[in-house]
């Protein structure tokens, strides 16, 4: 990319920041959750409205679909916004903190949100120069819902020809403010969430021999599966198993028949992700046999597959940041990270890479991470989300 325009898309998205700014922080004081945000998608139309877009809804869902198609031809290249927030409070005391109970933007939605709109303004300012098409991806239902993956059901990929490539930008508040990072192969890991039902025989707390308590047991199955992960997954393709929350009895002096746990398996390659959930299944079957006890594994949502970068996607995009933000700003990352995503499903099926963009907001020693209840992010980063969201759409190159 030629040094005159990487200048240009820096200055551009620089004069974009105040409207993202204006746009993210009405949808962080709005969160919604799940599939359904009609608040926010008539958001996103309303910040399109005047641009030389193609717009759909989703049939089943709140999603935004807009399309620019430019003056030359050239690769069709998809750009992705998740849109909907987090079932939890809002302690950040920010002025445009959250007004909806029990709802918060505690991932950094609705940053991506206006960084993708910011790069639909600046893209199709420059429509003229714009060699392909460029699809926007504007998603509901991350956060456990699978939204991306409906959105392919409804046709995505199909209804505007072939997608090339595919590129989205999950922002971090604990990476400095501005910096680049990603790397070839996994980035996230496999998310698969699960309960345990384990039934025992209820009775008084006086006789518990009388009784076949779920709670010990429970307790057993928690510790067994930890054994499990570090005995039988290697170490070097590792697997995490969280049991988050454990839910039995109702007072001090019945020995209750269920106890519940809940929690995740996540993994960063498909073996040690169908160990660890082998494993599971397993194990809790079997401690709770050995104490008269059965325990009743159930998946409680269709798991996230691993996030797998493209090695060409993931290199372009290291490259043309280094180009955009200098080498100092950029960082190749040396291993996953534990987390899940559901952009997953379309990196399975088109070429294409995501990268993080640190948000650490400034003179901040320990910032919240992602999904705390205190998670700010520094605004004016989101300059460079723009920008690099741009120069992805922008580069000539078959891949990115």
């Amino acid at each position: 990319m030629v040094p005159g325009l990487i200048q240009e898309l820096r200055a551009e998205a620089s004069a974009l920041l105040e409207p993202a700014t204006q746009l993210r922080r009405r949808l962080h004081e709005h969160p919604e959750l799940g599939l359904e945000l009609p608040r926010t998608q008539q958001a996103v139309i309303e910040a399109l409205d005047g641009l030389p877009l193609t717009l759909e809804t989703g049939a089943s869902i709140s999603s935004v679909i807009a399309v620019l198609d430019g003056d030359h031809r050239g690769p069709t290249t998809l750009l992705r916004a998740d849109m909907d927030a987090l079932a939890m409070p809002e302690d950040t005391g920010l002025p445009f903190a959250s007004r909806v109970d029990g709802a918060m933007h505690a991932c950094g939605h609705d940053a991506h949100v206006a960084m993708l709109v910011g790069a639909a303004r600046l893209l199709a300012a420059r429509r003229a120069t714009l060699d392909g098409r460029v699809v926007f991806m504007f998603q509901p239902g991350e956060e456990g819902h699978a939204g991306a993956s409906i959105m392919l059901d409804e046709g995505l990929l199909d209804r505007h020809g072939p997608v090339d490539r595919a590129f989205a930008i999950h922002v971090t508040p604990i990476v400095p403010s501005g910096m680049v990072a990603t790397r070839a192969g996994a980035i996230l890991a496999s998310a698969d969430a699960f309960r345990i039902v384990v039934t025992g025989k209820g009775g008084h707390a006086s006789m518990p021999h009388d009784s076949v308590d779920p709670i010990p047991v429970a307790c057993e199955i928690v510790t067994a599966l930890q054994a499990m992960v570090t005995r039988r997954v290697p170490a070097f393709d590792p697997a995490v198993v969280t049991v988050a929350s454990i839910h039995s009895g109702t007072t001090s002096n019945v020995v209750p028949e269920v106890a519940i746990l809940e929690g995740t398996v996540r993994a960063v390659s498909d073996p040690s992700r169908s160990l660890a959930l082998e494993g599971l299944r397993r194990v809790a079957g079997n401690v709770a046999a050995a104490h008269l006890c059965t325990a009743e594994v159930v998946p409680t949502q269709p798991g996230y597959p691993v996030t797998v970068n493209d090695a060409g996607a993931a290199d372009h995009v290291l490259g043309l940041a280094v180009q955009l933000f200098g080498p100092d700003r950029v960082v190749r990352m040396p291993s996953p990270v534990m987390g899940g995503e559901d952009w997953s499903f379309v990196l399975q099926r088109v070429p294409g890479s995501m990268a993080f963009l640190g948000m650490a907001p400034d003179g901040v020693e320990h910032p919240a991470p992602n999904h705390s209840n205190r998670m700010v992010i520094d605004e004016p980063a989101m300059a460079a989300g723009i920008a690099l969201h741009a120069a992805v759409a922008l580069d000539r190159g078959a891949r990115i």
